[in-house]
């Protein structure tokens, strides 16, 4: 294949359709909305992910500024990460491996951002299998053995219906969501009445009490923590609404479906979270970093067995979205990887999953979502720029390898980086990624090889 031509998963590549697409309130919105109602992301949202949390983690300041974080956080995913892959989808009807050969190029595109996708999947898989194995341990007595043999299985299974057997998952992942929401519900209810009386001081003396280890947060640390933790959280997400984008019929319905489905969920969610804990704290002395814990639940209900059955059905919640993890790893392999059986392919994924369970690193959220947003920030912005100078529109397909994409890429992907080896401190690392991605790119537009006519792209 010359540099000038199409390869064949180009020119085989069809818009989806305006027959079929619909609002924003049945597809983009609810299915964003699913991804934020998933214990894992609102559970962890006072520690903000961190190894060392402070004693009271995003609340060491008070509820205020945990608050404030939140929604800023919440915009920048909204403003930042996903609108502009959202329009793209909308205006091309192409999907994000198709869309990404403007900025990497159409042998680049080949692995940036399609396989790079697929492969981070299975991190995502590993959290879920981690994550789950916790909410089910009471069950076994929080034996440490039975937690990884749950986590080795629900890997594996997740992986295997990713693969086979999607299409079943995702006729009760519609409803399964609503678990979460009436959980959080019945926790506000429980916590609300005691959060006119939250004092921080007295939280971060009990957090010290409890052994942790880190020093309580500043405001900025309160802010900078928050949107750290966020962004890292949704960076995947964001360059997916290529593909969420491509079920939009017009601008309207991009613009919606973010502000209710990424910012408005990221609020609602997170903000419940964060509400339960001060409130139960202020009025039980129930102190929690994580309001996901069965402990926690079971003093916030006064019933042990309340808690235990809380995390048994915020696990099952949890199960559709580990198979679409995996599910959309098949197909990233699928099309980059076409001569591999995909059971070996997502097979292999699935076996690095079960490790990073088993040896509890995906428990380590500041660090998979520091990757995460590592890896992903860089490739937001720089399609953010690539938009922009293409006249607000997909530029189309360029030849060979995208060099300004790449360099953008390697050096955005380096500061997001430098702090989880510890080799740099800074703040807010996923953000300065995307922000070194975009001015990259710019700076290196020169370097574009040129576009190879696409029949259909706009």
């Amino acid at each position: 294949m010359s540099n000038g031509s199409l390869p064949d998963y180009l020119k085989m590549a069809k818009p989806n359709p305006m027959s079929n697409r619909a609002p924003w309130y049945k597809n983009t919105a609810p299915t964003y909305a699913g991804i934020f109602l998933w214990f894992v992301f609102w559970a962890p949202m006072i520690a903000a992910g961190s190894k060392t949390p402070s004693p009271a983690g995003i609340l060491s300041q008070g509820v205020g500024p945990a608050l404030l974080g939140l929604i800023l956080g919440a915009f920048i995913c909204h403003f930042l990460f996903y609108i502009v892959p959202g329009m793209m989808g909308m205006k091309t009807g192409l999907p994000l491996y198709i869309v990404g050969t403007s900025t990497y190029g159409t042998q680049g595109g080949f692995l940036m951002p399609g396989f790079l996708m697929g492969v981070l999947q299975f991190g995502w898989l590993g959290v879920n299998a981690y994550f789950a194995s916790l909410a089910l341990g009471p069950w076994f007595g929080d034996s440490v053995v039975a937690q990884k043999v749950i986590a080795v299985l629900w890997a594996a299974v997740a992986a295997f219906v990713g693969l086979k057997g999607i299409q079943y998952v995702a006729k009760v992942a519609t409803y399964l969501p609503l678990i979460p929401v009436v959980i959080l519900l019945i926790m506000l209810g429980k916590t609300i009445g005691g959060l006119g009386s939250f004092d921080q001081a007295k939280m971060v003396a009990a957090g010290t009490a409890a052994g942790a280890t880190g020093g309580a947060l500043d405001f900025f640390g309160v802010v900078a923590s928050s949107i750290t933790y966020i962004v890292g959280f949704f960076a995947t997400a964001g360059a997916a609404g290529v593909d969420f984008g491509t079920n939009s019929r017009d601008a309207k319905d991009v613009q919606w479906g973010g502000l209710i489905g990424v910012a408005g969920a990221i609020i609602i969610t997170g903000g419940a979270s964060i509400l339960i804990a001060a409130g139960a704290f202020a009025s039980t002395g129930s102190y929690a970093l994580n309001t996901a814990d069965a402990g926690f639940m079971s003093k916030v209900m006064g019933s042990e067995s309340a808690g235990k059955w809380m995390g048994l059905l915020l696990a099952i919640a949890a199960f559709p979205p580990a198979c679409f993890s995996s599910f959309i790893a098949a197909n990233s392999f699928k099309t980059t990887l076409p001569k591999v059986n995909p059971f070996v392919s997502v097979g292999l994924g699935a076996v690095v999953s079960i490790i990073l369970a088993v040896t509890g690193w995906a428990g380590q959220a500041s660090d998979v979502f520091g990757v995460i947003g590592a890896s992903f920030g860089p490739v937001c912005g720089a399609m953010m720029v690539d938009y922009f100078l293409a006249g607000k529109k997909w530029a189309g397909p360029r030849a060979g390898w995208n060099l300004a994409g790449w360099i953008s890429w390697v050096v955005g992907f380096a500061v997001g980086m430098l702090p989880l080896i510890g080799v740099a401190s800074y703040p807010l690392a996923p953000v300065l990624a995307f922000v070194v991605g975009a001015v990259l790119y710019f700076v290196l537009a020169s370097m574009q090889p040129a576009v190879v006519p696409m029949e259909g792209s706009k």
